[in-house]
């Protein structure tokens, strides 16, 4: 083993599938993103050279701006989200009775497609025979909302069932950094008086911490970039107050033909993720990690 770690040449073809790899799926596809959204281009004909008359037309487009102000919204709304899930790993790691079985059950929509959510919670939001607004009835409510064509209801009407589908992605992250907090550590805390409010906050919570901002970069990057469930429940609407970046970016691309006007709209995409991943590293930087 040392000597072939030793050896340069075959260090260089280990590496080199995962590079060609990378290269392919990733960085060649971000340079063509930006390429062509130097172009006036429909996706299929002649592209011609204009510029940076895309990106220009882009910082004057409101409905970009619309779209990234629902964007980041929704990138907020996945990070407040964070609280919720990291509360309830701590209670199933504290040995509660059923705690198997509540992991179960918080894993069940990670197994299900965005597509099939987003149909379950369009006949849950139905404003005629849905179950959310059956049971306002049931409350007294008369005039139930109708969520998903209301423009002031529709963005908390689409978050919700992106968060319920994500949480057991987060828990069980949680869940496993906890379980890796020694035992040892937690028990001492006990025999000096500390309680578990306590013990949560001032042992379990700061030697997690680099899964907690692990989790802030995921939650927040994912959300900016997110599209699917959205687009089955409302695409983008109504009249634009449900659109995000990625929406909008397909729109323009698939369903206009303006796809290099698209291709600006995802290369500003790509870059408002690294702007929000390096302001997330500055404001969750420390000095030094805590070790145990």
């Amino acid at each position: 083993m040392k000597t072939v770690m030793s050896n340069k040449l075959a260090i260089c073809l280990y590496v080199l599938p995962a590079l060609i790899l990378v290269l392919v799926l990733i960085y060649i596809p971000i340079v063509l993103t930006g390429y062509y959204g130097l172009m006036d281009w429909d996706g299929i004909g002649a592209m011609k050279f204009i510029g940076l008359d895309n990106y220009v037309q882009l910082i004057k487009d409101k409905m970009f701006w619309n779209s990234t102000y629902h964007s980041v919204l929704l990138a907020l709304f996945s990070a407040i989200s964070l609280i919720f899930y990291l509360v309830i790993s701590i209670i199933l790691a504290s040995r509660i009775k059923g705690a198997n079985l509540l992991r179960k059950i918080y894993l069940i929509p990670m197994l299900l497609s965005s597509v099939a959510i987003a149909q379950l919670w369009l006949k849950i939001f139905d404003p005629t025979n849905g179950m959310l607004n059956k049971l306002l009835e049931l409350f007294g409510m008369e005039n139930t909302p109708t969520w998903l064509a209301d423009p002031n209801l529709v963005l908390i009407a689409i978050f919700v069932p992106i968060i319920w589908q994500y949480a057991g992605f987060y828990i069980i992250i949680y869940y496993a950094a906890l379980k890796n907090v020694p035992e040892e550590v937690i028990e001492a805390a006990r025999i000096d008086g500390a309680t578990p409010l306590q013990i949560a906050y001032r042992i379990k919570l700061p030697l997690i911490s680099g899964v907690i901002k692990v989790t802030i970069v995921l939650a927040i990057v994912g959300s900016l970039k997110y599209f699917d469930l959205i687009y089955v429940m409302t695409g983008g609407g109504p009249n634009g107050s449900s659109e995000v970046i990625a929406s909008y970016m397909y729109k323009e691309a698939f369903k206009t033909y303006n796809f290099g006007y698209g291709s600006a709209i995802g290369f500003a995409l790509l870059i408002i993720c690294l702007i929000m991943t390096w302001v997330i590293q500055k404001l969750t930087a420390s000095k030094e990690d805590v070790q145990y």
